[in-house]
């Protein structure tokens, strides 16, 4: 059975030296972002802490917001997975509106837990924030498998995208999340779901 390409930031084969590089960078990342906060995750921070070259991080991430880019694609590689071969809902195999439903939901609980690496992979100079145009292609492909008469279904993709992923990282303060995660992603949640009948209701 054929199966959509959803890809999340995939990049072209690169050397062994290159991947050792990428994967020592993001892993000290990860602990600098633990142990220090997302403010003091700097190029020339990570470059001192990894103890590679300040050419090495910069050819590797281009900005600050690079960097976050790069964990925030790292860890949605396991999301990716499970739409393109885990378990229905969120898998193949259940009804469209269903399968819309569950992406919702799993991106929205996805963004809450990843939300200091989401805010600081945003970067002025994207037209979108990172991940969203992948979130856009799934939806639209979901989109093309429900019967809703003449929608446009490229602008209906592109403002369902907004709705998901517009208000985790640009509307709510770290503040609200971090003292309400659960309420306020339960909220997300039953919201996106309550959206996507609506929006495609026969």
């Amino acid at each position: 059975m054929n199966r959509p390409v959803v890809t999340w930031g995939a990049s072209p084969p690169e050397r062994a030296d290159a991947t050792r590089n990428r994967q020592h960078l993001l892993a000290t990342a990860r602990e600098m972002l633990s142990e220090l906060g997302p403010d003091r995750l700097t190029m020339d921070a990570l470059a001192e802490r990894s103890g590679l070259g300040k050419g090495t991080v910069y050819r590797r991430f281009r900005t600050r917001a690079g960097i976050f880019q790069a964990l925030l694609d790292d860890g949605e590689r396991t999301l990716q997975e499970q739409v393109l071969a885990g378990p229905p809902p969120l898998g193949p195999g259940a009804p469209s509106v269903e399968r819309l439903i569950a992406y919702g939901q799993a991106r929205v609980r996805f963004l809450v837990e990843h939300r200091e690496i989401a805010r600081a992979a945003l970067d002025g100079r994207q037209p979108v924030p990172a991940g969203s145009q992948t979130s856009q292609t799934h939806i639209r492909m979901l989109l093309t498998q429900i019967d809703l008469g003449p929608a446009d279904l490229a602008l209906l993709a592109i403002q369902l995208t907004a709705a998901l992923e517009g208000p985790l990282l640009l509307y709510m303060s770290t503040a609200e999340l971090s003292s309400t995660k659960v309420q306020v992603e339960e909220r997300l949640v039953r919201t996106w779901q309550d959206l996507v009948r609506r929006v495609c209701r026969p």
